[in-house]
């Protein structure tokens, strides 16, 4: 992995992040390269304490000690073992040997297929690793791996939002089994029933949001109210992308390692916290289309770009956020939606 924020292919075409996706035309390098210049310091840091926590020990105990550790960032290099160990991915594949293999050498539906591979080419088209060009093209592994996938889960199947999840996971551990692994844990055990085609779990979240922004930032949720607009219109993608393409790489990532670890608690406090935090620039929005153009406005900017501080801010700013409390939201949620069908 470059350590060094960019690398050019060549000097005429678009400069290309450590992660291999293109800089838009407007990048802003003097304020990224003097925020990464400082996270440098923190990333370096953090490496030399991994690397004395994980010495000579392949488990990662669940302790407050690796929760601390982890809401701090993983370093790139350990990433890929740390998501594997602690959201179960690593005994599953241990426990089923061969299991992946077969899925891909087993008979295929070919209805899921065909949609899988008219989403290939939509997957990241700004990632030069994801081109037909690319040498190895990952395309053929995100292949691979949301086909066995939609296999293994026959109830989910293949729905869009899950060809950028697995990209990311390819991206991040370059392990083809591993990546499915961890797709399992995460639809199977961390989002609860995000991708079936009901879409219940992601529905009934949309609403806990819309009853936590009413707790927590009431003049928000009176705004949505008065101009009638349901929170599935503004939100719906950072659930079902878990904030890829919405958040800068970075910042996704470090969402990320605590959402393995911790669940999906997270993805609310992160939500919170962007609208808590931009509650003014919300709240002047006049309608509709003024409120929309706003909560894209709030995922970007120095604010998320900043992923060090920004994770301290989510686990200060929305205040106290516990499970109990989102679980009994959910429960009251789901069965008003199902009261409504």
């Amino acid at each position: 992995w470059p350590r060094d924020p960019e690398v050019s292919p060549d000097s005429a075409g678009p400069r290309v992040d450590p992660y291999g996706f293109e800089r838009p035309a407007n990048f802003d390098y003097t304020s990224y390269e003097d925020f990464f210049s400082r996270y440098l310091v923190i990333l370096t840091r953090r490496a030399i304490k991994w690397a004395k926590l994980l010495k000579g020990n392949r488990g990662v105990p669940k302790s407050l000690k690796v929760k601390r550790y982890i809401r701090k960032g993983i370093p790139n290099e350990h990433r890929a073992l740390v998501w594997m160990v602690v959201s179960g991915a690593q005994s599953h594949m241990e426990q089923n040997p061969g299991y992946y293999q077969k899925l891909l050498e087993g008979d295929k539906n070919e209805k899921l297929v065909d949609t899988i591979k008219t989403d290939m080419n939509r997957t990241f088209p700004d990632n030069v690793r994801f081109r037909k060009t690319a040498d190895p093209c990952l395309q053929k592994t995100l292949y691979n791996v949301l086909v066995a996938y939609g296999h293994h889960n026959q109830s989910v199947g293949y729905c869009q939002g899950m060809n950028f999840i697995a990209g990311y996971l390819i991206l991040i551990t370059r392990n083809e089994e591993e990546s499915f692994w961890l797709l399992d844990a995460l639809i199977g055990r961390i989002l609860p029933d995000y991708y079936s085609p009901e879409m219940m779990g992601l529905k009934t979240d949309q609403e806990v949001l819309g009853e936590l922004v009413k707790m927590k930032v009431p003049a928000v949720a009176e705004l949505m109210e008065k101009h009638g607009i349901m929170w599935t219109l503004l939100v719906s993608r950072w659930f079902i992308c878990l904030f890829i393409d919405i958040l800068p790489v970075e910042t996704v990532l470090r969402i990320w390692d605590c959402l393995f670890y911790e669940g999906s608690k997270i993805i609310f406090r992160v939500a919170l916290t962007l609208i808590k935090h931009h509650q003014a620039f919300i709240l002047e929005a006049t309608n509709f289309p003024d409120i929309c153009d706003r909560f894209k406005e709030i995922t970007k900017g120095p604010f998320v770009t900043e992923c060090h501080t920004f994770m301290q801010k989510i686990f200060t700013e929305p205040g106290s956020l516990r499970m109990a409390t989102i679980e009994k939201l959910r429960e009251t949620c789901r069965a008003n939606l199902i009261a409504q069908t």
